[in-house]
């Protein structure tokens, strides 16, 4: 994976190619979506937004994800029991690990998705674009509760 400053300039040249302005508040979020490791919800950004952008509404934070999701630069994971949560890390298909206790959200470093999607594939005669794959349990932490 590429340098976070590297990726970040990468995502506002895109952004002004498409004529997207480059706000504080544009840039607050994409920091921490792309600094990241928790897999923050809209609503934890905007907790985080709000201490140096106090003026900044839910609904700037709700387009920008919406935008960066559509631009492909974050991933959304989709919760059926919690709120949706983003990855602004990898933003590419990969494994999720989630905890059903506290919800805590990890990516754990498997080498065979690609095998996996290439066999899809050949047995299917399918284009694989994107998937999903999560796995569900009780993370350490709350395994010692």
């Amino acid at each position: 994976m590429e340098d976070t400053a590297v990726r970040l300039e990468k995502i506002i040249a895109k952004l002004r190619e498409q004529s997207f302005r480059i706000t504080p508040q544009r840039m607050a979020i994409l920091k921490i979506l792309l600094n990241s490791s928790d897999h923050p919800s809209v609503e934890e950004v905007y907790r985080q937004v709000k201490v140096d952008f106090p003026t900044t509404s839910l609904a700037t934070i709700y387009k920008t994800v919406h935008l960066l999701k559509e631009l492909g630069e974050i991933l959304e994971i989709r919760l059926a029991a919690d709120r949706n949560r983003y990855d602004g890390k990898r933003p590419y298909p990969h494994p999720h690990l989630i905890c059903t206790e506290c919800s805590n959200i990890i990516d754990p470093e498997v080498g065979f998705i690609e095998q996996i999607t290439s066999e899809i594939e050949d047995s299917s005669g399918y284009q694989v674009l994107s998937h999903q794959l999560e796995f569900f349990g009780i993370c350490p932490n709350c395994q010692k509760r």
